[in-house]
């Protein structure tokens, strides 16, 4: 089957942003099973040592991404290394025989996506690739549960006392401009939602950004790839109307940080009871505002690991694997937090609750 190149020949990339625990990998397995015959590359970029979404995908079994093409950035989020990483990985994968038909690549969720598609414009990359969209995936249900969204008005009651307070929080900063960096934004976890929690999400999205790209609903980040792959926007060419909060309130040359978030990883032995254990991580995860709780776990007799997805107090869980021959059994949870949050008493939580 032959796949069309974008415009002028150039291989289409797809970004897909979101938040922490949106559903973007999901998204991208039913990419990768459904592709049509594209022969896809991934570059899958995570916050934390632990590279949970990278072995996910290479467990999914599509014969549309081997292995071979699925490239992890886990140095930092892409959005500060793009010189470092991103280029020279771009500049590897142009470089070989076999060239991928179209290249997606996956964003931390705390990664601001507007450096990443500037860089598209380097004099090495624009001549042969072109960035198909931005695809910006929402946790609906934790929309509507106001994580992205702090109390104003308190915070306004504060800054009478203090006009250095910022008015948003560096997680409503990161949604917003992952919002203003989208060509679509696909609403998951619809599902999880009645009509009127929808509704309000629907507003509460559009507020959020003065662009107006398309908004589509999903589930278990079912979208179909011919809507995903194939939006031909070439983004790059219009990054300035896209501009971060950094951009817009800091001057030019400074850096992008992301000091505000911390991420640790808890190790621990098999786990016997795995539904109480799971039970006992949903109030650790409430008292100490964890972000994003993710990885594998050992679970004694069984053949296949478990992986663990936690977003709020939504925890998910299945067997996604088996073990590999000579692979280490053991459960290894990477913690994804604000930066005051107190890792030693979270780890000790955790060891408790096994």
């Amino acid at each position: 089957m032959t796949i069309e190149k974008a415009a002028h020949g150039k291989i289409p990339a797809t970004v897909i942003t979101g938040f922490l625990g949106a559903g973007k990998t999901t998204m991208i397995r039913n990419i990768l099973q459904n592709a049509g015959g594209r022969r896809i590359a991934l570059i899958i970029n995570e916050f934390g040592d632990l590279g949970v979404d990278g072995d996910v995908l290479k467990g999914c079994g599509a014969e549309a991404c081997s292995e071979d093409d699925i490239i992890e950035l886990t140095n930092g989020c892409i959005c500060c290394t793009v010189a470092d990483d991103f280029i020279p990985t771009m500049t590897k994968l142009l470089e070989r025989e076999n060239r991928p038909d179209h290249i997606i690549i996956e964003t931390s969720g705390l990664a601001l996506p507007q450096p990443l598609i500037a860089a598209f414009n380097w004099p090495d990359i624009r001549t042969q690739v072109t960035v198909d969209g931005v695809i910006t995936v929402v946790d609906s249900a934790a929309v509507a549960a106001g994580r992205f969204a702090d109390d104003h008005d308190k915070v306004d009651a504060l800054r009478v006392n203090d006009d250095n307070l910022d008015h948003e929080s560096p997680i409503e900063e990161l949604f917003e401009d992952q919002l203003t960096a989208a060509d679509l934004i696909i609403l998951n976890k619809t599902d999880l939602l009645d009509s009127t929690g929808l509704a309000f999400v629907r507003n509460e999205v559009a507020s959020r950004t003065s662009r107006k790209p398309t908004m589509i609903e999903a589930k278990n980040g079912e979208v179909s790839a011919a809507v995903l792959l194939g939006l031909g926007v070439g983004t790059e060419a219009d990054i300035a109307n896209r501009r971060s909060h950094h951009e817009m309130e800091h001057e030019a040359g400074e850096e992008h940080s992301h000091d505000e978030f911390d991420s640790f990883v808890v190790e621990l032995g098999s786990i016997a009871d795995p539904a109480a254990f799971i039970e006992k991580l949903k109030p650790i995860i409430a008292a100490h505002d964890v972000l994003r709780l993710k990885g594998f776990a050992d679970i004694p007799g069984k053949p296949m690991r478990l992986l663990i997805q936690g977003v709020g107090a939504r925890i998910d869980q299945y067997f996604d694997r088996p073990w590999a021959a000579g692979e280490l059994r053991r459960t290894r949870l990477v913690v994804i937090g604000l930066h005051d949050m107190d890792e030693a008493a979270v780890r000790a939580a955790i060891a408790a609750a096994v």
